[in-house]
């Protein structure tokens, strides 16, 4: 047996934590679930503290995207529920998947409803998918619920892309700029330095004493340069994994003047789409606006979203605490009024979202081609620089001889 501390909500909003004996995690979650906690985190204890070394799940949003379809044609078609699961966990290629899906088809047929079997598998099946079902489950409209859920994944996943295509680039392009300028301190400026050496005493000129100097220090030095690099990416990981150096990272991004809009597209295209998706689905605004701070994917988003549900349970409508938390532009937020106001919010959201994920194909692609020119550039000042610095000394014993 095992100790696991945990933390979580109860339904009604009300933290809670403690400490439970159990034999693995998964045994916590179950309880803690049938308990009616909605669990936030369960760590086990004498372990490596707050650092966990998270291994994925194995299932990919497509793998869940094509079950979510698939499921979806079944269930229209008449199929029970039970036959549904067993043929496509026996038609997966992926094996986690696989035993996943075989553990939901157990726990139905063991009587529990299908949204509480996904619930116990929560690295995979997320609130908001759950939610969906169980909604669905009341509704009687199980298939259609499927159908938008497996839309909505599609799209999440596409702006997910973008989302990647708009950051990863310029960080590439840095990498590759650090590793040429290593090779070249390395290697390219010690041979031109033994050539000059070989050639006597000639005074060098000063930008080519200034590289020879820095790539002296990089050979002597490496071990610090290498820890340096090393305290910035992980130390700026691990302030990532904190609560105050998440918001201050997320805050800091939607303020950068080129990245910053984009990402903020993103995150109006996300939350008006999975809001939408859940209002037009039955699910309680309340919930509705609960299920989209947690998976907004940024802790600045999630605190407005959090501080608008909280005046809304206070009986203020949802435009006003949008627009207090400025994380909204104004459009936004006068649309989402006249959805109140005309009785269409979840239609009137699933367009916002639709106007926005273009405007993120637009600027995703503007952001590409302005960024492209600027790191080439970079690379190739940096890059010529220490070309040039070393073959001045050429350039001036050419000179000397044709003098």
């Amino acid at each position: 047996m095992a100790k696991f501390s945990w933390e979580g909500t109860t339904r009604a909003g009300e933290k809670r934590r403690g400490v439970m004996e159990a034999e693995n995690r998964d045994i916590v979650e179950d309880r803690l679930r049938s308990d009616g906690v909605v669990i936030k985190s369960v760590k086990k204890e004498g372990g490596l503290g707050d650092i966990q070394i998270q291994i994925g799940t194995g299932v990919s949003a497509k793998d869940l995207q094509i079950f979510t379809r698939q499921l979806a044609t079944m269930i229209d078609a008449g199929l029970p529920l039970v036959q549904c699961l067993d043929i496509l966990a026996n038609q997966t290629e992926n094996k986690p998947f696989k035993k996943i899906l075989g553990s939901v088809k157990n726990s139905v047929e063991q009587g529990a409803t299908f949204s509480d079997a996904l619930r116990r598998h929560p690295r995979v099946f997320d609130d908001l998918y759950v939610n969906l079902v169980a909604a669905g489950e009341v509704g009687g409209i199980l298939d259609t619920i499927l159908n938008r859920l497996a839309t909505y994944i599609e799209k999440a996943v596409k702006l997910r892309g973008q989302l990647k295509s708009a950051m990863y680039y310029p960080a590439g392009i840095l990498v590759v700029a650090i590793a040429v300028i290593a090779v070249m301190l390395v290697k390219v400026i010690p041979t031109f330095e033994a050539m000059y050496r070989d050639m006597g005493n000639a005074q060098l000129p000063a930008p080519t004493l200034v590289v020879i100097n820095i790539s002296h220090s990089f050979l002597n030095y490496w071990y610090v340069f290498a820890g340096t690099l090393f305290v910035l990416v992980f130390g700026t990981i691990g302030l990532r994994r904190t609560e105050g150096g998440r918001e201050t990272f997320d805050r800091v991004m939607l303020r950068l003047p080129i990245i910053g809009p984009v990402l903020r597209k993103i995150v109006v295209a996300r939350f008006t789409r999975t809001l939408g998706t859940l209002l037009s689905s039955g699910v309680p605004i309340l919930d509705a606006l609960e299920i989209c701070a947690r998976t907004s994917g940024n802790k600045v988003v999630q605190a407005g979203i959090l501080k608008a549900k909280e005046k809304i349970s206070e009986g203020h409508d949802m435009a006003g605490p949008l627009a207090e938390s400025k994380v909204f532009p104004t459009m936004v937020v006068q649309m989402i009024g006249v959805g109140e106001q005309t009785g269409a919010m979840d239609q009137m959201l699933q367009k916002i979202a639709d106007f926005y994920e273009e405007e993120v194909d637009t600027a995703v692609a503007g952001l590409t081609s302005l960024i492209e020119p600027v790191m080439m550039a970079f690379l190739g000042v940096v890059v010529g620089g220490l070309i040039i610095a070393m073959y001045l000394p050429i350039f001036k014993l050419a000179g000397n001889v044709s003098g």
